[in-house]
């Protein structure tokens, strides 16, 4: 729709000098999801990809997991003098017979990191309303995903070249899908890393990809909870960040089996979880 950034004057300041110049800005606008009809949640997104989003949003939630699961998604008309569309309203239909569990606007469930439920309490809530487990530790016959470490520190670069919107802002964050192998499935780019993580997560369960469960998720930014938890829900083995974790996010990764990469940088980077599926060597005795 032509709305990822703006234009905006700047006033710019170089060693003394002082000129006016246009800017380019990334563009950040409210996203109404609304469930059958009813308001669901607000998040603020770059505008682009609406549909995916709202998607993936659902899958987080538990309440969708199949493409056939979903009707169908609308924009709706906003909340304007003349009633015209504003294109910052969705409405998620689901297919007949989809059970939706007990979602209100008090967001009684575990979205966020400052949903007010204790650690303890947003652990449980995914362990028992993920639909995918990603714990192949246990003696599942399938091989587990395993990356060699030199890979995985390729990664970061590979997202930074696809990142198309970041190079005129350098305001976005942006999420990407690898396969076990390295090749780049998918990119997504918002104002929000959990926006991004929901486009990439929602085109999957539209085309019918979801489980993603030989891939790599990566960040552009930290680990939290709220991320490492939409990894889960999406039968994602693998989350990598090129900053922190936060430690609830750890402690999901334990908890599930998902396994957890931090402060991917260059040829160095920390595993705080999951570290089986990375082909790690035993560093050379010293002396």
């Amino acid at each position: 729709m032509g709305r990822v950034t703006e234009r905006r004057k700047v006033i710019r300041i170089r060693d003394g000098a002082v000129s006016t110049r246009p800017d380019t800005l990334v563009a950040e606008e409210p996203l109404e999801i609304r469930l059958n009809g009813k308001p669901l949640a607000i998040t603020m997104r770059t505008p682009g990809d609406d549909f995916a989003l709202a998607a993936g949003f659902l899958v987080s939630e538990g309440v969708l997991g199949e493409a056939d699961e979903l009707q169908n998604i609308v924009y709706c008309a906003g909340a304007t003098v003349d009633g015209s569309n504003t294109y910052n309203i969705v409405d998620v239909r689901t297919a007949p017979g989809v059970v939706i569990p007990d979602i209100t606007l008090e967001r009684n469930v575990y979205t966020t990191s400052s949903c007010g439920l204790c650690g303890k309490a947003s652990l449980d809530a995914v362990r028992t309303t993920a639909r995918w487990k990603i714990d192949d530790t246990a003696g599942d016959t399938t091989p587990p995903v395993r990356l060699e470490p030199e890979l995985l520190a390729s990664l970061p670069d590979r997202l930074r070249a696809a990142q198309r919107v970041f190079d005129r802002t350098g305001g976005l964050h942006a999420a990407a899908l690898f396969t076990e192998e390295g090749e780049l499935l998918d990119i997504r780019e918002d104002v929000g890393r959990h926006n991004a993580v929901d486009k990439l997560v929602g085109r999957a369960l539209q085309n019918g990809t979801l489980p993603l469960s030989r891939t790599v998720l990566l960040v552009s930014g930290r680990a939290s909870f709220e991320l490492a938890q939409k990894a889960v829900m999406a039968g994602i083995p693998m989350l990598a960040a090129v900053s922190a974790p936060s430690s609830l996010a750890v402690d999901l990764a334990a908890e599930t089996g998902l396994t957890l990469v931090g402060f991917l940088r260059g040829a160095s980077m920390n595993v705080y979880a999951g570290e089986h599926r990375i082909a790690l060597r035993a560093a050379a005795p010293q002396g």
